[in-house]
Parts: structure tokens; C-alpha cells; sequence
């Protein structure tokens, strides 16, 4: 009988461990590096510095205008890798509540008998 961990990985996979953790912080950090350009551009006078009186929330709003693509093709991998941590998760805690409506049916059956 052989199984293997879901520990093991390929070369090719990055580690599912804490994917979503490290998804996360790396979309924000490419967010936060955004940001800092934007206010430099904006403070340069490259790009407009604000609209009305919302300069803060201007620039932050460029930022995830920007961000957004730049976190959907760089990090590529981090997305499959967290969408396979999170698949393997729910798949575990379906087999646990399909193991424990198991019981409750058998304990039920054995209380009506």
C-alpha cells in the first residue's frame, strides 16, 4: 500500500504549504511597489496628482488599476498552487463530514433497532 504525502512535490510545483499566505504578501507587496511608483509619477508630474481633492485615494485606486494584471501574469504559479491547497482542503473536509454523517446514520440505525 502506497501513498503519497501531500508534503511531496515535484520539481516542477512550488511547496502548497502556506500558499495562500505567501499569494497574499506577494500581491500585496506588488500592490505596495506599485503604489510607491505611482505617487512618485504623481508627485513628478508624469501622471495627474489628483482628482479633486482625493489624492490618496486616486492613487491607490491607479495602484490596483495597475496591480491587478501585473499579480495575474507574474504570479502564475503562487495562484495554481494555492488553488491546490485549497482544493486539497476541501476535499479532506468533505471526506471527514461524509465519514461523520456516516457515523450519525449508523448510530441513528442502531438507536431505532
Amino acid at each position: 500500500m502506497s501513498q503519497t504525502s501531500p508534503t511531496s512535490q515535484t520539481s516542477e510545483t512550488p511547496p502548497t504549504r502556506h500558499a495562500t499566505l505567501r499569494y497574499t504578501a506577494m500581491r500585496l507587496g506588488i500592490f505596495a511597489g506599485c503604489f510607491v511608483v505611482i505617487a512618485i509619477l504623481a508627485y513628478v508630474g508624469v501622471l495627474p496628482e489628483s482628482v479633486g481633492t482625493a489624492n490618496p485615494l486616486w492613487i491607490a485606486l491607479l495602484s490596483i488599476v495597475v496591480s491587478a494584471p501585473i499579480s495575474f501574469v507574474v504570479l502564475r504559479r503562487q495562484r495554481d498552487a494555492m488553488a491546490t491547497q485549497i482544493t486539497t482542503s476541501v476535499g479532506r473536509a468533505r471526506e471527514r463530514l461524509t465519514a461523520n454523517q456516516s457515523m450519525e446514520d449508523d448510530a441513528d440505525d442502531a438507536a431505532r433497532a
